[in-house]
Order: structure tokens, then C-alpha cells, then sequence
């Protein structure tokens, strides 16, 4: 598959996974184990891909531990915060949340990668963001209440996707490892992650229902699972930059499958606030002198 099919497929992917996870959360499922389940089956998703491309595991220490932060900045805590998130809020304001990861990326590499330079026209690129997701949330209406509450929780989320994607790209993705094997490091200590924090954060799960168990092995098995080898395959052949470019795609999945499958209402202020946070995006990524890349990346 070609560079451009796994951009489409891969936006698809994560664009449709804030529905599955709107349908495990409103099936009662604790968010901490949604993101449990979620790194579960994709773990097991991974492993098997390695097994089938007979991929080498990752055998050093180093390795595993820079897969263990990635795990908590990429996996354990966002995935947990995103379905928190969408128990207070709908999946369309969710995936147009998630838009600002590029954002979110730019104001970590800012802080604390050399080199980086900060312009006006950056500076103005994530003020118009930040005006961005104050459209989103329909700041005029007064922030308080489930939508404030959820709204914070997906930001917050984008910022640990903005801190691991810059430190995925210094880390991970430059040794031998194939994309599955470094992928199926990640999610799995993801997944020891969740299941030390699951007990002490939820009561035992009690079953769904076959809908939200059957969103939840898609979610893992392919949103989490596949997703990640696309994911790591994107920046080694394309670059970050290109690679982030997903996040201005998923949205438009997102806001569909909302509507479509949820019935979730689309107002104006959801496109509008879309369309200023990516106008955000493209103002900060203007060229400067004698920048340096910009690490970036994407979710879902």
C-alpha cells in the first residue's frame, strides 16, 4: 500500500474510533477500562501481525523503557481521558477536539526541543487554536457543567499526544525495529499500565452488551492495534509533518460517523471552530528561518 492509501485509511480508522468509544461509555463501560480493553486487543492484535511477519521483538532495555513513556504519554492516560471525555460529551465534539494535537505538538516542541524558534506568526497560530476550541465548546454559552468538564478532559488528552508523538520521533522510530514490533512493545505496556491502574480507578466490569464489546475488539484490534504500524510506517516515510496531517482528516470521519450512526447533532459552531483551529495549524506551520522540524504527530 502506497503512502497516500495509508493516509486515507488511517484517518478513517481513527476518525471512527470516537464512535466506538461513545458506544462503549454509554454502555456503562468505566472509561479506564475502555482504555484497558482498548490496549488489550491491541496488543493481541499486534502480536499476531509480528507473528506473521516474523518481525523481531525488541530484546534491549533502552527500547522498552522509551516504549514504556510512550505508552503512558500515547496510550494509558489519553485513551483513558478521551472516553472520560466522551461520557460527558458527544463523539463529534470529541474527534473535532482532537484536531488540535498538531497544536498541542508545536507548543511541546517549543518548550523543550532545541532549536525550535518562537515567532509571532506561531505565537498567532496557537492563539487562533486556542480560539478554535473556545468555539467548540460554545464559550458564549458559559463554560461550566459536563461540557466543560468533558471538553478539558480531550484537550488534555491532545497535550499528552503532542508530548509523546515529538518524543516517539526522537526515541522509537529510528532504530531497526519494524513498525509492528515497535508498536506491540508500546501497546503492551500500555496494557500492564491500565490493568495496575484499572482496579484502583473503576469497580470490576460487569458485560455491556454484545454492540459495545464488539465496538471495543474493533477499537483495539484495529484503531489501536493495525492503526499503530500505519501510524509508525507514516512518519518513517513521510515525515511527522506530512504524518499529522491525519488529525485534519479525522474530524471529517468523526463529525460523519456521529451523525450518521449516533444521531449526534452537528451545530455550526462545530464546523466553525474546526475550521479556526486548523486555520491555527497551517498559520503556526508557516516556514521560518533556519527552523528545524517540527516534531508531530496524530490520534485519535
Amino acid at each position: 500500500m502506497g503512502t497516500t492509501g495509508k493516509f486515507v485509511l488511517l484517518s478513517a480508522i481513527w476518525g471512527s474510533s470516537f464512535a466506538l468509544i461513545k458506544l462503549a461509555v454509554d454502555a456503562g463501560v468505566p472509561p479506564v477500562q475502555v482504555a484497558l480493553l482498548r490496549c488489550l486487543f491491541g496488543a493481541l492484535a499486534l502480536w499476531l501481525i509480528c507473528l506473521a511477519q516474523r518481525a523481531e521483538i525488541p530484546r534491549d532495555a533502552r527500547t522498552w523503557g522509551h516504549a514504556a513513556v510512550v505508552a503512558v504519554l500515547l496510550n494509558a492516560v489519553p485513551f483513558t481521558l478521551v472516553a472520560f471525555g466522551e461520557s460527558k460529551v458527544d463523539s463529534v465534539l470529541a474527534g473535532a477536539l482532537n484536531a488540535t494535537t498538531p497544536l498541542a505538538t508545536l507548543a511541546f516542541a517549543l518548550l523543550v526541543a532545541p532549536g525550535e524558534r518562537v515567532t509571532w506568526t506561531r505565537l498567532a497560530g496557537l492563539l487562533l487554536g486556542f480560539a478554535g476550541v473556545l468555539v467548540l465548546l460554545g464559550a458564549w454559552r458559559g463554560l461550566e457543567g459536563d461540557v466543560l468538564v468533558g471538553g478539558l478532559a480531550c484537550v488534555a488528552a491532545t497535550s499528552c499526544y503532542g508530548a509523546g508523538f515529538a518524543y516517539t520521533r526522537r526515541f522509537l522510530t529510528g532504530g531497526p525495529h519494524r513498525a509492528s514490533a515497535l508498536s506491540a512493545a508500546q501497546i503492551t505496556c500500555a496494557t500492564l499500565q491500565l490493568l495496575v491502574a484499572a482496579p484502583l480507578l473503576s469497580d470490576s466490569l460487569v458485560w455491556p452488551g454484545a454492540t459495545a464489546v464488539l465496538a471495543l475488539v474493533v477499537l483495539g484490534a484495529v484503531g489501536t492495534g493495525y492503526a499503530y504500524v500505519l501510524n509508525f510506517d507514516l512518519i518513517r516515510e513521510a515525515g511527522p509533518t506530512v504524518a499529522s496531517t491525519v488529525t485534519y482528516v479525522t474530524p471529517l470521519w468523526s463529525t460523519a460517523l456521529g451523525a450518521l450512526l449516533l444521531a449526534e447533532p452537528v451545530g455550526w459552531n462545530t464546523v466553525a471552530g474546526g475550521a479556526v483551529v486548523i486555520g491555527g495549524i497551517l498559520l503556526s506551520r508557516r516556514p521560518v528561518r533556519a527552523r528545524s522540524e517540527v516534531d508531530a504527530g496524530v490520534a485519535r
